[in-house]
């Protein structure tokens, strides 16, 4: 009988030996958290918004391969505080996720891994990528990250509060300003008829938004204000356009104020505003919303690239986001199970790409299925007119605080618009000459 138990715990032992040998990754990302509602989906197909689509993509990840363990840590956006502290004590995680923005502070100081061996014993090359993606991951002819998506500002649309102010074609489209006076003339249009705000904007505890839309504006007038990657100027005209534009919105009642970001996103899919002026992240769920009866955005919704205020050139500020491994120790079969991760989510380039952001895959954007999601034809042409701050400007994080602080603090009336554009260029260069 003890030789019988014996054999039964060993025939046991080695049942459960793939568990116990299974390789950890740890992934560390941005994009909320949504374990309640999303745990235990692996049909990534059904997932909805960039919290759903990446919490049942490595749900599915996990299922196809045991012998990976996958375990996730959810960070505030957009994270890196924690990482550089993570960093500093040496245990960062395996997997960041990580703003093309900021990865030449980590790079230039050598704490992400080069991952053009991993990438190609995966079969994956970096022709495989659009330029924009790729040239945005490449540093010192390296590549740093799987690239995951292009992002940028839209304009997205209810078109149920347009069609009472008289502003829809008779194609179903929106008519949308194509410059400064048609903003205005619009705006008191809508609200006239409406008696809601035309745009709903993020405007409290928030820098990003309104930074993303001035380096919009700038570059729309091909401003060269980072025409020195260590050095900015805002000193010409084309700063006090770009501010005066954004201050004039809020000064002539055309925008919601004080929201911060959770309110603003519920505003609009409340129907409390007729343009949210936010993400591409953002498309999925408003879409999501408007297949649905009875609420404001239902049979009502559509997104545009934002506008071109500014003649000289149809151009959008644009970002994106990538996966990097930090610098650390890791063994050859753990990399491999890294390895294996990223190919997978390569292959699973579409199903991201649902959330709204931009594609980096080329077969996918060129694919009959990306082209037959709702709205990609109506900001296809971002990834030609979408713009990135030059790649060798450092430190893009805290500048677009500093610059998003002083443009707020000018929007609001506490500094004057030369008071602020002067503060924003001292802040910014005193951080570049430091680094």
């Amino acid at each position: 009988m003890k030789k019988l138990l014996l054999g039964t715990t060993a025939v046991g032992l080695l049942a459960l030996s793939p568990m116990a040998s299974a390789t950890t990754i740890e992934l560390q990302r941005f994009f909320g958290a949504c374990e309640a509602e999303y745990g235990k989906v692996t049909d990534v197909s059904s997932a909805v918004g960039e919290c759903g689509i990446i919490t049942a993509l490595v749900n599915k990840f996990e299922a196809d391969n045991p012998d990976i363990d996958v375990k996730v840590t959810t960070v505030e956006w957009p994270g890196y505080d924690q990482l550089n502290a993570q960093l500093a004590s040496r245990s960062a995680p395996d997997v960041v996720s990580m703003h093309y923005s900021a990865m030449s502070d980590y790079q230039s100081r050598g704490l992400l891994v080069p991952l053009d061996k991993l990438l190609k014993d995966q079969n994956i090359k970096p022709t495989d990528f659009t330029d924009a993606a790729i040239s945005s991951v490449t540093k010192e002819g390296k590549v740093y990250a799987l690239p995951f998506d292009n992002w940028t500002m839209l304009f997205h649309v209810n078109n149920n509060l347009m069609k009472k102010a008289d502003l829809m074609k008779a194609d179903g489209n929106p008519i949308l300003p194509t410059n400064r006076d048609e903003l205005f003339s619009q705006g008191k249009q809508f609200k006239d008829a409406t008696g809601k705000p035309y745009l709903v904007q993020i405007s409290a505890n928030e820098t990003a938004a309104y930074a993303r839309i001035f380096y919009t504006l700038m570059m729309q007038q091909n401003s060269k204000f980072f025409d020195d990657p260590s050095h900015i100027d805002l000193s010409g005209k084309d700063a006090k356009a770009s501010l005066t534009l954004m201050k004039d919105i809020i000064d002539k009642g055309l925008s919601t104020n004080n929201l911060d970001y959770p309110a603003a996103v519920s505003a609009f899919s409340n129907g409390d505003g007729g343009i949210a002026v936010n993400g591409t992240w953002l498309i999925g769920s408003y879409d999501a919303q408007s297949k649905q009866a009875n609420n404001p955005l239902s049979n009502g919704y559509s997104v545009f690239p934002v506008p071109q205020f500014f003649k000289q050139k149809d151009a959008t500020y644009a970002d994106g986001h990538g996966w990097v491994v930090p610098r650390g120790d890791r063994s050859d079969e753990k990399m491999a199970a890294i390895g294996k991760l990223f190919k997978f989510l390569y292959d699973n380039n579409y199903e991201w790409s649902r959330t709204g952001h931009l594609p980096t895959v080329k077969k996918v954007i060129a694919s009959d299925k990306f082209k037959s999601l709702p709205h990609r034809s109506d900001i296809a042409k971002i990834a030609k007119t979408g713009q990135a701050l030059p790649s060798a400007v450092l430190r893009q994080f805290a500048i677009q605080d500093i610059i998003g602080e002083e443009l707020s603090s000018a929007i609001s009336g506490n500094k004057s618009i030369d008071d602020a554009l002067k503060t924003a260029q001292y802040r910014v260069n005193d951080l570049l000459e430091n680094i």
